[in-house]
């Protein structure tokens, strides 16, 4: 029986194919809807989780703080040099502490330029920061204490700068200054702030100096990288770095730290729930499109009840059992929602493709999802399918017959 209700029901949609895709629209809908949302979610997640591991393993960053004190005074100071020697001294057993001074400024090679970043680094950068060489060599410790006028570039200054060509030993010009290229930077990506990490250009503090203020002037230091070996309890070292910060920055009265400490590993966990939330909500809202589809069956397997009429007293009339008609129209509302499920399901792997490539995000299709977002729609079919079912198998036949 129940494989003749299934008969029935392709029968049925094969003679109004029109209706019956109309009727699936509402669920394809609503299952596109989930799955693209929950594969944006996922990948805005998986992005996230990237730029951070991008940032290095278990790293501390010490930035001066941002936004202003009492009476409106600003708060942002750079670290000093001595400040920084300091944190060094007090900080001896992490793994790397390394300090960066930023400034952007126009970069020219040949009669091609770009605006780049200039990071003046010294020689525990590339660990803290965990990144590694495309091509090329390392600045080394002669040159970092010499200031030496070499630097490391980003892949997109190299496209932008050397679109043909190789960029190892050719000169770069820095404001007034040149500067040598001894390696290429692999490619980071953006960052968890949206800025390309590839637009960068690295060169010794000293060398920095020179190019950017001068060799008479005095620089600061724009933020501290601190990357501690794995294993060690990051809370407890962002509880000592503060005790070390509050002795060298003391606030004043009534006044907030002049400091801001930023643990990528705590940035991860609240970056993640954060996420987590927004892929439900995305999902819950997507739901609703599933909700209205039900709807739309609902109404026109009620509408199919009314015409087929003379049909149901027929079978009821030459025996058939209320349930045997119940279970042919309950099997045509599913089968309906189960075929929009999966036409959704197909349609919305590549809504999720799609909608990544634009969104420059990761692309992460959670199976899973796509197996409940089937699960829903069936039963979908069956909630919104009974009513009508039940109405079909209560009809009483002779009335039926008497249909016109």
């Amino acid at each position: 029986m129940l494989l003749n209700s299934f008969l029935l029901a392709f029968k049925q949609i094969r003679r109004n194919l029109l209706r019956a895709f109309l009727t699936m629209l509402g669920v394809i809908i609503g299952v596109i809807s989930v799955i693209v949302m929950i594969a944006i979610g996922n990948g805005v997640k998986q992005n996230i989780q990237d730029q951070i591991k991008n940032l290095g393993s278990n790293v501390i960053v010490l930035n001066p703080a941002r936004g202003f004190g009492s009476g409106g005074s600003s708060l942002r100071r750079n670290f000093s040099n001595a400040e920084v020697a300091t944190i060094k001294h007090n900080l001896a057993f992490a793994r790397a502490v390394a300090p960066v001074a930023y400034s952007e400024t126009l970069v020219r090679h040949g009669g091609k330029h770009t605006q780049a970043q200039i990071s003046g680094v010294d020689e525990d950068y590339l660990l803290a920061s965990a990144w590694e060489l495309d091509s090329g060599r390392a600045i080394n410790e002669r040159e970092y204490s010499t200031g030496a006028r070499v630097c490391l570039v980003g892949q997109s200054v190299v496209k932008e700068l050397f679109p043909q060509a190789n960029p190892l030993g050719a000169r770069v010009r820095i404001r007034d200054s040149m500067c040598e290229i001894i390696g290429v930077l692999e490619s980071k990506g953006q960052g968890f702030r949206g800025n390309d990490q590839d637009n960068v250009i690295l060169m010794p503090l000293k060398a920095f100096s020179n190019f950017v203020f001068g060799a008479s002037s005095p620089f600061f230091i724009s933020q501290v990288l601190i990357s501690l070996d794995d294993g060690v309890d990051s809370t407890s070292f962002v509880a000592r770095l503060r005790q070390i910060m509050l002795q060298i920055r003391p606030p004043q009265e009534g006044q907030r730290e002049l400091f801001d400490i930023w643990d990528t590993k705590e940035m991860a966990k609240a970056m993640e729930e954060t996420t987590k939330t927004m892929t439900l909500f995305l999902g819950a809202i997507a739901s609703v499109s599933l909700f209205v589809g039900g709807i739309g069956i609902m109404n026109i397997m009620l509408v199919s009840v009314t015409e087929r009429t003379r049909e149901i007293g027929t079978r009821l009339a030459i025996g058939a059992l209320e349930s045997e008609v119940l279970m042919q129209f309950l099997v045509e509302s599913i089968v309906l929602s189960s075929l929009g499920g999966c036409i959704g399901i197909v349609l919305g792997f590549f809504g999720a493709l799609l909608a990544s490539y634009i969104m420059v995000l990761p692309f992460v299709f959670d199976i899973g999802v796509a197996f409940m977002a089937f699960g829903i729609s069936v039963l979908i079919g069956i909630i919104f399918g009974y009513l009508p079912a039940k109405k079909a198998s209560m009809q009483d036949p002779i009335n039926a017959l008497r249909y016109e």
